[in-house]
């Protein structure tokens, strides 16, 4: 029985051993900066749960005041009491902000703008994904309402104060899924066809498009503007899709943990070798490729143009 025991302890050694460095592979690059935060203002949408939340308690760490901008505040509040307990920092606020409603967005930053005098770190974070068919509060096809417009008029709305509070950035939360993505302007809202795994891909070549268009407008300011993928991450993001969950679980050991996908927000939020970089996309907290419609000039010009025809605005 012994001899049996040592064989199965061994056979599970060397299990281990095989695994390991798949999962360091998998867990990706991770941020080393020891840069510290105190006197910085950030906000961070979405920030009650997945990556967002861990970005947040990183930044709380470093000293930073957060502002965890979220629809759902009774989650929001959960996770901020969490983070305050845990770092010490009760800089830790909560606002309400509901992306999928441009009435929510302007109070919001309203309500921001009068009550704090600073602001140096914008993270759009929030997102939703493979959602079915709907439409935000103004119209607008929920996932490319959300995930990009949404944050195209928050950014917008913020703008000056970042630029008031130069050096500052801008982080926008991307997605690989952008190479299969692709600007239908013709059916922007997806009315005349829409598939839910395309439309979320649409939405973060989106934020690919506006990053670099808005990297180029914002050129000598000391405010930059850099996208990233977070990488595969275990995470409730997937809710709207029954399979994708169940297949989350099952390969959830190949998936990225909350804290490890935060890793690259909080490298382009906080990394001294980043702070004139502006206009590139990020994975594993290193430079990473972007699809040939990412790099497409006219086509930025042209999403920015029509974003703000339909969140009417004027935005020179």
């Amino acid at each position: 029985m012994q001899t049996f025991s040592n064989k199965s302890t061994d056979a599970s050694g060397k299990k281990l051993l095989l695994f390991l460095p798949m999962r360091r592979y998998v867990a990706g690059g991770r941020c080393k900066s020891t840069a510290r935060l105190e006197g910085k203002v950030v906000i961070i949408t979405g920030a009650n749960t997945g990556i967002g939340k861990e970005t947040a308690r990183d930044l709380a760490r470093r000293g930073a005041r957060v502002i965890i901008a979220c629809r759902d505040t009774a989650k929001a509040e959960a996770a901020a009491s969490e983070i305050r307990a845990e770092t010490g920092n009760q800089e830790v606020i909560v606002k309400k902000l509901d992306l999928a409603d441009t009435k929510s967005i302007r109070e919001f930053a309203e309500r921001f703008l009068a009550e704090e005098k600073e602001l140096h770190i914008l993270i759009n974070n929030a997102g939703v994904m493979l959602c079915p068919y709907s439409k935000t509060a103004d119209g607008f096809e929920m996932q490319l309402g959300v995930n990009h417009l949404g944050h195209f008029l928050l950014t917008f709305l913020l703008l000056e104060r970042l630029k008031q509070c130069a050096p500052a950035r801008i982080v926008n939360v991307s997605s690989l899924a952008h190479h299969g993505g692709w600007i239908r302007f013709h059916d922007l809202q997806g009315e005349k066809c829409y598939n839910r795994g395309l439309a979320y891909c649409h939405s973060k070549l989106a934020n690919v498009l506006f990053t670099r268009e808005l990297a180029r407008r914002l050129q000598g300011t000391k405010v930059t503007a850099n996208a990233l993928h977070p990488g595969s991450v275990y995470s409730d993001l997937v809710r709207h899709s029954f399979v994708m969950t169940w297949l989350w679980k099952i390969f959830s050991f190949f998936l990225k943990t909350p804290c490890e996908g935060a890793q690259t927000s909080i490298y382009c939020a906080v990394a001294e070798e980043l702070e004139s970089v502006t206009g590139q996309y990020f994975s594993d907290c290193q430079p990473a490729y972007v699809s040939p419609r990412g790099r497409d000039d006219e086509t930025a010009k042209k999403l920015w143009s029509v974003s703000c025809e339909l969140l009417g605005i004027q935005w020179d």
